[in-house]
């Protein structure tokens, strides 16, 4: 049974910065994609950014340029570098996990961006 724990999240002002970890049990690399997404209250779960097994990133374009999604192989654990935060980011953020056909989520951690 695979499960993801994230963890980081907090209140933070605009303009400031924060780092999402979700640990995985088992390896990461056996994972095809690992993925956060984030869901404000009100509003669908949207994908941010996401790293495949060979190490390929990609990211929404609201957080281009602003987010960093990274991996440590060696602690089966995923980042996400939020930096440059917008009271737009408010959200909970999601890990998930992509093994073939089977998807998984760990339980969410909360952003607040406000003064």
């Amino acid at each position: 049974q695979v499960q993801l724990v994230e963890s980081g999240g907090g209140l933070v002002q605009p303009g400031g910065s924060l780092r999402l970890s979700c640990a995985a049990s088992g390896s990461i690399v056996s994972y095809n994609v690992m993925t956060w997404y984030r869901q404000a209250p009100g509003k669908q779960r949207d994908w941010v950014a996401l790293i495949t097994n060979g190490g390929n990133t990609n990211y929404a374009g609201s957080v281009r340029g602003r987010f960093t999604i990274s991996r440590d192989i060696a602690k089966n654990t995923v980042y996400l570098q939020m930096n440059s935060l917008k009271p737009e980011d408010t959200a909970d953020y999601y890990c998930h996990a992509r093994i073939g056909s089977r998807e998984y989520w760990g339980q969410g951690t909360q952003v607040t961006v406000s003064s």
